[in-house]
């Protein structure tokens, strides 16, 4: 592991006489200039990308997931509202509500309600619960939330005592499946944090069912699939 780190800081930090021209060799000072800018934006890509958490995989695919959601019995869990909406018809976040009220009571749910009200009472504490940087999310896998997000996440666990936060990072419409007339398929992409260390446990994004166009059970699938996945060892 220290050679790699050792490679890495040579990176970085190239002595100058790497980025000039050797004595007696001609370079235009543009030239001289991109090769410098090239190394700062490669530097640059490689601190966003370790803030982030993210990797170079992918991440999953609709109906796939990453890791497994932890029995969340008595644990006090954070439920944002769904940060992006791509044109999924319905109020995503009262289904997301009803679902996961119903399939049990043994979970604290701390809803955004709730959570406003406390950060309105602590002005002072820099944290929102709507326009998050979830971007990160959807062009690979994170494996740890980097800031602004985890301090976000970290403070606002800290005010209402959660130990666990869903985020719902988006709502979107996927093709439409084999049935005649079938409207498109919701897709919920959903993050289970660990607000204390940023740690993504959990990662999936679940697709709905095929239902005819404006039938409210297309969004209802996909949210019941969604809590399906995080309360598996729910028996219905």
């Amino acid at each position: 592991m220290r050679s790699v780190h050792r490679r890495t800081f040579v990176r970085r930090h190239a002595p100058m006489s790497v980025l000039l021209p050797s004595p007696g060799r001609v370079v235009h000072a543009s030239t001289s200039l991109r090769r410098i800018t090239s190394v700062v934006m490669v530097g640059a890509a490689l601190i966003w990308s370790a803030g982030c958490g993210g990797g170079t995989k992918p991440p999953p695919a609709p109906g796939e997931a990453r890791g497994v959601p932890p029995d969340l019995r008595g644990t006090r869990v954070i439920v944002l509202p769904v940060q992006q909406n791509l044109g999924v018809p319905g109020d995503v976040d009262a289904e997301v509500a009803f679902a996961l009220r119903s399939k049990t009571e043994d979970i604290e749910w701390v809803w955004e309600e709730e959570v406003q009200r406390i950060l309105q009472r602590s002005p002072a504490i820099q944290a929102q619960t709507r326009g998050l940087p979830v971007g990160s999310f959807l062009v690979a896998e994170v494996d740890r939330v980097g800031d602004p997000l985890f301090g976000q996440l970290r403070r606002m666990s800290g005010l209402v005592d959660g130990g666990a936060v869903l985020l719902p990072v988006q709502a979107s419409l996927g093709p439409a499946g084999d049935v005649e007339g079938a409207a498109p398929r919701v897709r919920l992409h959903a993050a289970l944090i660990e607000p204390r260390t940023g740690r993504v446990v959990w990662y999936g994004v679940e697709e709905g069912g095929d239902f005819p166009a404006e039938d409210p059970r297309a969004l209802a699938s996909a949210v019941e699939a969604l809590a399906q996945s995080l309360l598996w060892y729910v028996r219905d």
